[in-house]
C-alpha cells in the first residue's frame, strides 16, 4: 500500500495526517470533493469506519478516515458527535458549551478520536481510538489551536490545548494517541 485516500475534503487534515504517518512509506490523497459521505454512525468509531469503507469502495483504493469530538460528562457526553456543529464558529461553540455547563462543579471532559483504515473492497482492516482526558475551564486560555482548544485543560501538563506548542499537543492529544496505537500495526496491513 503506497497510496491512501483520506476520507475528507479538508487539506489541513491531510497535512496533519502526513505528520503522523511520516516515514511509513505512504502517499496521502484527498477524496474527490463530489464524493460526500453522510455520517450516520452512533459513535466516533462507526463514523470513521463508515467514511473509510465507503470512500475505499467508491474509488477502489485503500482509505483512512477519522472522526473526533469532545465529550463532557456533566452534559451526558455532549457535544459528542455534534462537536463541529455545536455552533457556527469556534467562538459560538465555546460559548454554548460554557453556557450549558454554567456553574457545574463537574468539568470532566475528554477528546476522543477514532481512526479506521479500509481495504479497497470496503473491508475495515484496522481501527484505533485515542482519548485525551481533561477538564473544561470557565474561560478560554491561550491563542493556539482551534475549536475547543482554549477551554480544554489537560491537568497532567497544566496547560490548555491552546497554550501548548503543536509538538506538545501532537504528543498527548486524542489524535496523537490514536496514531500512536496505529503505527505499530501499520506493517501488518501490507
Amino acid at each position: 500500500m503506497t497510496k491512501l485516500i483520506v476520507a475528507t475534503s479538508n487539506a489541513g487534515k491531510v497535512r496533519e495526517m502526513e505528520g503522523y504517518l511520516q516515514g511509513v512509506g505512504v502517499e496521502l490523497h484527498l477524496k474527490p470533493p463530489e464524493l460526500e459521505i453522510e455520517e450516520t454512525g452512533a459513535t466516533f468509531q462507526e463514523n470513521a469506519e463508515l467514511k473509510a469503507s465507503q470512500v475505499a469502495k467508491a474509488l477502489g483504493e485503500w482509505a483512512i478516515a477519522d472522526d473526533s469530538g469532545l465529550s463532557v460528562r456533566a452534559l451526558d457526553g455532549a457535544p459528542g458527535l455534534f462537536s463541529a456543529r455545536y455552533g457556527a464558529t469556534d467562538q459560538e461553540r465555546i460559548q454554548r458549551l460554557l453556557n450549558e455547563l454554567g456553574d457545574s462543579t463537574d468539568r470532566t471532559a475528554e477528546f476522543i478520536c477514532a481512526i479506521a483504515i479500509s481495504r479497497p473492497n470496503g473491508q475495515i482492516a484496522l481501527t484505533t481510538q485515542g482519548i485525551c482526558p481533561g477538564e473544561i475551564l470557565h474561560a478560554p486560555r491561550g491563542t493556539g489551536g482551534f475549536g475547543y482548544d482554549p477551554i480544554f485543560y489537560v491537568p497532567d501538563s497544566h496547560l490548555t490545548f491552546a497554550e501548548m506548542t503543536p509538538q506538545q499537543k501532537d504528543k498527548i492529544s486524542h489524535r496523537g494517541r490514536a496514531f500512536q496505537q496505529l503505527l505499530p500495526q501499520w506493517p501488518k496491513l501490507g
